[in-house]
């Protein structure tokens, strides 16, 4: 983002001496290129005092084992004398655990520098996003919505009448739109513990009296077999067509 913004910089230097363009523009690529600058000196500055700390840390560590092993020495040296012994395996103890200090914070700048780097916890596409290069985040906001393609499910809202011979396991066959003539091969997977209608923003208050019986329809969750979807052409939303094998 440093490169680029310099380069457009230099260009708008170019186009601003012909008056090819605004001095609006000119001053928003200049503040563009000090603001991407800074951006990259504070992150080259974030790196290098993580690494700082790692070295430290490691320096910390190699002066605790050391002081364990002249420990160790001293309490092999002074077996003839119980109470230097004593004392020499209390420094010894100390100096473990300043070792032990020393790692957690060799694994804490080590955790910092791994943590400069924001990864997704799936693979996927980006379907949402909320920021842009160079805008302050806060901790906790959210910055983009990551669909995986990976774990795509049907759910098939089947009358209550339909599900007189259905059970976990039966074949499905799936047709989608999107894919022409193509048929997935599918199974079911479960059965809701209830109807649509149930869970609904504003489910049937029967308590008056004016019952009328309205066939319900209940969720079904339908499951692709494996490798059914290695293009990835299902997506999130699309409408389904779902055939249950019941014999």
């Amino acid at each position: 983002n440093e490169t680029r913004t310099a380069l457009d910089l230099d260009r708008m230097k170019q186009l601003i001496a012909k008056d090819k363009i605004s001095k609006q523009q000119f001053d928003a690529a200049v503040n563009a290129a000090d603001a991407a600058r800074a951006m990259a000196q504070s992150a080259h500055a974030a790196a290098d005092e993580a690494q700082s700390n790692i070295e430290v840390a490691d320096a910390k560590r190699a002066q605790a084992e050391s002081a364990v092993a002249q420990a160790e020495a001293e309490a092999a040296g002074a077996a003839t004398a119980p109470e230097q012994v004593q004392m020499t395996e209390a420094r010894a103890s100390a100096a473990a655990a300043r070792v032990q200090q020393a790692q957690a914070a060799l694994d804490q700048a080590r955790l910092d520098l791994d943590r400069t780097s924001v990864r997704a916890a799936i693979s996927g596409i980006v379907s949402r996003k909320n920021v842009e290069v160079g805008q302050v985040v806060q901790p906790g906001q959210l910055l983009l919505a990551l669909v995986s393609l990976d774990d795509v499910w049907i759910i098939a809202n089947f009358k209550e009448t339909q599900l007189t011979d259905m059970r976990s396991g039966q074949s499905v066959d799936v047709t989608v739109d999107a894919a022409g003539n193509r048929r997935y091969r599918a199974h079911i997977d479960s059965l809701a513990g209830a109807t649509g209608a149930t869970f609904s923003l504003l489910p049937p208050e029967n308590a008056t009296g004016n019952f009328v019986k309205v066939v319900q329809r209940v969720p079904v969750k339908i499951v692709l077999e494996p490798g059914e979807n290695p293009d990835h052409a299902l997506r999130p939303g699309m409408s389904a067509v779902t055939t249950v094998r019941i014999k």
